[in-house]
């Protein structure tokens, strides 16, 4: 009997059910609340990273073009692309040779036409000794604002290969064009290229006019090329090409600075001769979300 008495517990299937609806509508209620915190942080978290994107590629890009030789950016007006001659090192000639030459050592002047008639090979720094700069090159007297005579290595620019040292003090030069007459400067400077890097180019390539791909993502990226010699005709973006002046053919090195470009917008103007301004405006897209950054580089082209 005290068995049959005792009473049973537990759930029915109705109060299951009841609970189960009760727990669907508040999750529901709670899921559209958060809906839009977690979508404002995903479309925060997405730009950030574009921007970070952008914001490294054009700091990189800023950093490369202030070391560029004097007036040597190109092209003018607007495009996808720009190239320069990056420096790695610079100094003074000797312009008045007191003494006797001597091959790069004391009393050595750099001579430019039309004082001479063949190619100077050597001449002494004024300052500290440079070593290391075997392999590389010289570009002196970079006055000229249409960015063609730094490219080419005859008498009609001012772009000459550096075979080695010479002496405490001197540079020793490969046999090629006389320096224009226009290449001589009061400043007595001169610029040591890379020859590494050799030329550079920054290039937007691949954006389909704009288009988004099927994630909707921009198409396009941001390039660095460089090592691909010196052209005096621009080749851009450059891919193999035939070189001038007595350097062959190069494939250039590459590599992906940005990706995602969705538009790409790079114009250089020289309001002076002393310098110019190189604008950069970058737009990346990522699941439609797009960031636009915009960035104006002074450029010294004081040689």
């Amino acid at each position: 009997m005290r068995n049959l008495t005792k009473q049973q517990t537990g759930f029915t299937l109705v109060e299951m059910i009841m609970v189960i609806v009760i727990t669907g509508i508040i999750g529901g209620i709670v899921a559209v609340f958060l809906k839009a915190p977690i979508q404002q942080y995903m479309d925060v978290a997405r730009r950030a990273e574009l921007t970070d994107i952008a914001d490294t590629a054009v700091r990189r890009m800023a950093r490369d073009v202030r070391t560029a030789v004097p007036n040597s950016v190109r092209p003018q007006g607007q495009s996808t692309y720009v190239e320069f001659l990056p420096t790695r090192d610079g100094g003074r000639y000797r312009a008045n040779a007191p003494g006797t030459s001597n091959c790069g050592g004391a009393g050595d002047a750099l001579s430019f036409a039309p004082d001479v008639t063949v190619a100077d090979t050597c001449f002494e720094v004024i300052g500290p000794a440079m070593s290391g700069v075997a392999g590389h090159y010289l570009v002196v007297g970079s006055t000229q604002s249409d960015a063609d005579p730094p490219y080419r290595g005859n008498s009609n620019g001012v772009l000459r290969q550096i075979t080695g040292a010479s002496g405490v003090a001197g540079i020793l030069l490969a046999s090629s064009g006389v320096l224009p007459a226009f290449a001589q400067l009061d400043s007595q400077r001169f610029q040591v290229v890379d020859g590494t890097q050799q030329a550079v180019t920054y290039a937007c390539v691949g954006m389909q006019g704009g288009a988004l791909d099927a994630n909707q993502n921009g198409q396009g990226k941001l390039m660095r090329y460089w090592g691909y010699g010196f052209q005096s005709t621009q080749v851009a973006p450059p891919t193999v090409v035939g070189g001038s002046d007595g350097i062959g053919a190069l494939t250039p090195s590459s590599a992906i600075l940005a990706d995602k470009v969705r538009a790409c917008e790079i114009t250089y103007e020289v309001p002076n001769q002393r310098f110019g301004l190189l604008a950069v405006r970058l737009t990346l897209t990522s699941n439609n979300e797009s960031v636009t950054l915009y960035n104006e580089i002074h450029v010294n082209n004081a040689p």
